[in-house]
């Protein structure tokens, strides 16, 4: 019988260091199921197309030709510009081109033909130009082509 002891209590302490490893296996199979899980809803959150939408871009309407007017530069030089505004869609009728050529006269009267007489510095000014009149215009206009640029 003490054999029997002997015997059943080795089995005894193994069962209890499998409950012992099976709980740390537990534990540890929890955590990377918690950790994946947590991966995913951070892909989803942050990549997924759950962000605002934007806005569509505004239709293009009319395009409304303005007069050439000739810009004293700040050098002494002038500026012949020309330039057509080109309206949304939601436009009904071709905006009044006043605003559009006092920016213009704003824009380009403090400048110097060197600072002009690049593409890059001229498409730079046109820009600046764009942005004051879309302000201006309050949407209402989405381009400016300037159809005539001469310097002398």
């Amino acid at each position: 019988m003490a054999t029997a002891k002997l015997k059943a209590a080795p089995d005894a302490e193994e069962a209890k260091e499998g409950g012992k490893k099976s709980k740390k296996m537990l534990f540890i199979g929890g955590g990377v199921v918690l950790l994946l899980a947590a991966a995913a809803a951070a892909y989803f959150l942050l990549f997924a197309g759950g962000g605002e939408e934007k806005e569509p871009a505004p239709e293009p309407g009319a395009v409304a030709a303005l007069d050439a007017i000739t810009i004293n530069l700040a050098d002494g030089h002038f500026l012949k510009l020309k330039l057509a505004l080109q309206a949304t869609a939601e436009v009904a009728e071709a905006p009044d081109g006043s605003k559009a050529l006092d920016l213009a006269i704003d824009q380009f009267s403090n400048k110097a033909v060197d600072e002009l007489s690049s593409d890059k510095a001229r498409n730079l000014a046109k820009q600046e130009l764009l942005e004051k009149i879309e302000k201006s215009y309050e949407g209402e206009i989405m381009g400016i082509y300037f159809t005539e640029f001469v310097m002398q």
